[in-house]
């Protein structure tokens, strides 16, 4: 079986403001390929290319490999359309595929586990919930499913759940007593908190209710495009000043109806590093790891896929374009972006910072027990 699905699913006056020089692209180029060897690179939200019945074939192994990566975060459970035996399932395949990888993955349980994907060479794997509905409103299921390594969980997707609103909600209800409990228990058992999916007001309590950092593991910034799942400062700023990160996606929610290109991509990154600062900015792509297939018969998969979110009443306005930025179809992505950062006269540190040395700092602060 087949486990690569998922239900997926600015310019010169920023820099100016930002008092960044522009560093010539030869220059950049090198620097950013060299720190990328080195770095630790943590991408917040990808589709991993996975089989559990053996390992990948050699072409698709050796891009997994070209990307880079030191660990990713990948979602099981959909949008909260499986329940909570099919998401035991769900994770069953996703850690016997990691077991049958032939060793180019590793599964990810605590930070360390991150340092000995880097040393080996291997890409980790981060397992996580975006949805909620697979905990039924159980704060036991909490502790049941980090048993089971989910190591990121959310509130609520893009509808109500007992513990939030969604972003898509009609009627908000913002973070519920019990999804006060819910932040307290993931606090308590070594969860980290992503509510990328909630809305503004359920996220920004949580984040006040969360001891310890939140994530937004992939999103974009409502300054730069307006749209549902995009943040606003205000939360932005709320999220950073609790130690919490932001890592910005390649979906079509960037911008209009389209497919957003790189310099789309950086105008909503370089403002995110302007509002929360650069320990709190890193990449959570909402992508494929390997390159998306745009050819006639994939996409029409693709547009069968949208039309089955619609259907079950958990897409977003806008969804269509298929999730990449021009530019960053790739494996290697992230080294693109790096290489964006330097050219606009970021330093070797803060790059390092939003690659993934961000994301892995509050790994270490909430997986903590």
């Amino acid at each position: 079986m087949k486990l690569d699905r998922r239900s997926v699913l600015g310019g010169m006056a920023m820099l100016s403001a930002a008092g960044c020089a522009i560093v010539p692209a030869e220059d950049a180029a090198v620097r950013a390929r060299r720190l990328y060897a080195r770095a630790t690179v943590i991408n917040g939200n990808l589709v991993a290319p996975l089989d559990d019945t053996g390992p990948l074939d050699a072409e698709t192994a050796a891009q997994v490999r070209a990307s880079g990566l030191t660990a990713a975060k990948v979602t099981i459970g959909g949008p909260g359309t499986e329940t909570r035996a099919e998401v035991r399932e769900s994770i069953a395949g996703y850690a016997k595929a990691v077991e049958m990888s032939d060793g180019l993955y590793r599964k990810i349980t605590r930070v360390a586990d991150i340092d000995a994907a880097k040393a080996a060479g291997q890409i980790g794997l981060i397992f996580s919930f975006e949805a909620a509905e697979m905990l039924e409103g159980d704060l036991d299921a909490i502790d049941a499913f980090r048993a089971l390594d989910v190591m990121v969980m959310g509130l609520s997707y893009n509808r109500n759940t007992p513990f939030a609103s969604g972003v898509m909600s009609s009627e908000p209800t913002g973070l519920t007593p019990l999804g006060r409990q819910a932040v307290e228990r993931m606090n308590a058992c070594g969860v980290t908190l992503d509510v990328s999916h909630s809305d503004e007001a359920s996220s920004l309590s949580a984040v006040a209710a969360s001891s310890r950092p939140v994530t937004i593991t992939h999103a974009g910034c409502a300054a730069v495009h307006a749209h549902p799942r995009n943040k606003s400062d205000r939360l932005m700023k709320a999220l950073a000043d609790k130690g919490g990160v932001m890592g910005l996606y390649e979906l079509s929610y960037l911008t209009t109806p389209g497919q957003p290109t790189l310099e789309v991509y950086m105008a909503h990154l370089l403002h995110a590093l302007s509002v929360c600062g650069e320990d709190h900015v890193g990449i959570g792509s909402d992508a494929l790891l390997t390159p998306f297939d745009t050819s006639p018969e994939s996409m029409a998969q693709w547009d069968a896929s949208i039309a089955a979110r619609r259907e079950a009443a958990v897409a977003a306005p806008g969804e269509g374009p298929p999730p990449f930025v021009i530019g960053l179809n790739q494996p290697d992505r992230m080294v693109v972006i790096a290489e964006a950062l330097m050219k606009r006269g970021y330093s070797d540190r803060a790059v390092e910072k939003v690659l993934g040395l961000n994301f892995r700092r509050v790994f270490a602060e909430t997986w903590r027990v």
